[in-house]
């Protein structure tokens, strides 16, 4: 079995994979258009996609499951902002005074995800 794709419900789908395409540097799918119920961005083999789904209803609670991210070319905390600078929010802030934590921040439909330390801040 392999796990080709995370599916998230949203009011927009193209909107919101073009966010998430901008945060990950991954394209939509070949002949994704606005408008469109299912919009894909398209992971890098072997790591699945994330696929939008148009659904009728909002989110109105907390996610049962949501992604952690670990940048590869910034720091967290560069990270983070840029995020914001795309249209994220911070939730909650989990840093700490020793420099580790991460940060839970949501996406513009308001789905939940937390950028934790780099690799190389880890390494460090």
């Amino acid at each position: 079995m392999i796990l080709r794709h995370i599916t998230i419900d949203a009011a927009k789908p193209y909107e919101l994979a073009q966010f998430w395409s901008t945060v990950t540097g991954w394209p939509l799918g070949d002949g994704d258009q606005p408008g469109d119920d299912e919009v894909l961005v398209q992971a890098p083999a072997p790591v699945p996609g994330l696929l939008f789904i148009a659904v009728p209803e909002g989110k109105a609670v907390k996610n049962r499951v949501h992604l952690d991210w670990g940048p590869t070319e910034r720091t967290r905390d560069e990270e983070v902002e840029r995020i914001l600078s795309l249209g994220g929010t911070v939730h909650e802030d989990h840093r700490r005074p020793d420099g580790r934590g991460w940060v839970t921040m949501k996406d513009p439909e308001g789905n939940e995800f937390c950028v934790e330390l780099s690799q190389a801040e880890i390494d460090g």
